[in-house]
């Protein structure tokens, strides 16, 4: 958080760059930021323990993941990973690898010493990924977690970000809104993009033409939805709802409408994205679709099968991301078109 802030990007940036992630398409220009800031802040050096005291224990499951701090979601999944391992008696063991080329696979050989019987491996952000090749090599079930590979050589589940993304803008549609912007996060990122997918896809089957101009890319934040939001109310024509494409994005916005003097859902329709514990307390409480993780946890244990055939390919399983509805959307009304003629005129 600290070096996102300082380098003016998204915590996923950072962690993207710290750990030399591969497969991501972070322009040179932020690279440098984040490591100028990481050295200014003090957070360049690296420190690991590996050691491992559980060997020996029966009926174990490993869990790697790359990230525990930069989000719940990965605490929602683990969750759900125990739940459905205590319902069987076993035990649910778990590592952060944090992406290291190195320290990764000694964190998932740590876990098999151990004497883990199956393996989830999980990344905190929906990707392609290259996994080590130990993994490759363990003769154990393996189920991967909100990320999947090229080859599909193991059973994968990531959520159905598409449909969420079409779900969340007919909900608007369904309410009378023909005008509705969004505010995406980073668009390298495929959660960014699939949201946005299933906005155009939305649009395009209600016969609505899509508007560049109503598609705003942020960075996952509350301060980039308050920008977002006031570029998009000083449009010739402003729109009458608004799809942020995360609760934190929507934080901002509802910042944004309260600054211009508008009401949410009177003047402006709002959803987000996430359902995160903050969304059920705004004020009014924000309608916005469940990142289903903790299905994703139960989903990962019912599927380590111990048959698993080599050279198989499996099929991404996509679980809904459910819309749930609350107090921020209602039908567009006339006099809330008057005010957002009014309201601004320059960004």
């Amino acid at each position: 958080m600290d070096i996102a802030a300082a380098a003016g990007c998204s915590q996923a940036a950072v962690s993207f760059v710290l750990n030399d992630t591969p497969g991501t398409r972070i322009s040179q220009q932020t690279r440098d930021r984040v490591l100028e800031a990481a050295r200014a802040l003090g957070y360049m050096e690296k420190t690991y323990t590996t050691k491992a005291s559980y060997s020996g224990l029966d009926n174990v499951i490993g869990f790697a993941v790359d990230q525990l701090a930069t989000s719940p979601e990965a605490i929602v999944a683990i969750e759900g990973a125990r739940q459905a391992s205590w319902n069987a008696g076993n035990v649910l063991l778990v590592t952060q690898t944090l992406s290291d080329p190195v320290m990764e696979p000694r964190a998932i050989e740590a876990l098999t010493n151990g004497g883990i019987s199956a393996l989830i491996y999980m990344t905190i952000y929906t990707r392609q990924v290259e996994l080590p090749s130990y993994v490759s090599k363990l003769n154990i079930p393996t189920v991967l977690l909100n990320c999947y590979t090229a080859d599909h050589a193991f059973p994968a589940v990531v959520p159905s970000e598409i449909a969420g993304g079409q779900s969340s803008t007919r909900h608007l549609i369904m309410h009378g809104h023909h005008r509705i912007a969004t505010i995406t996060g980073e668009i390298w990122m495929q959660a960014a993009q699939d949201r946005l997918t299933g906005y155009r896809r939305a649009l395009a089957t209600a016969d609505i033409p899509f508007d560049p101009e109503l598609v705003i890319e942020g960075d996952w934040s509350a301060s980039a939805g308050y920008a977002s939001t006031m570029k998009l109310l000083a449009l010739k024509e402003p729109p009458t709802a608004i799809f942020c494409q995360n609760d934190r994005t929507a934080i901002g916005c509802y910042e944004a409408l309260k600054d211009a003097g508008l009401r949410i859902p009177q003047d402006m329709s709002v959803v987000g994205y996430d359902d995160e514990e903050i969304s059920r307390h705004l004020v009014p409480p924000l309608t916005t679709s469940v990142l289903p993780h903790l299905a994703m946890g139960q989903w990962a244990i019912e599927h380590l099968n111990p048959e698993s055939v080599p050279g198989k390919r499996y099929p991404i399983a996509k679980l809904e991301c459910s819309l749930v509805k609350r107090h921020s959307v209602a039908a567009p009304r006339t006099e809330a078109r008057q005010i957002l003629d009014g309201a601004y005129t320059s960004p």
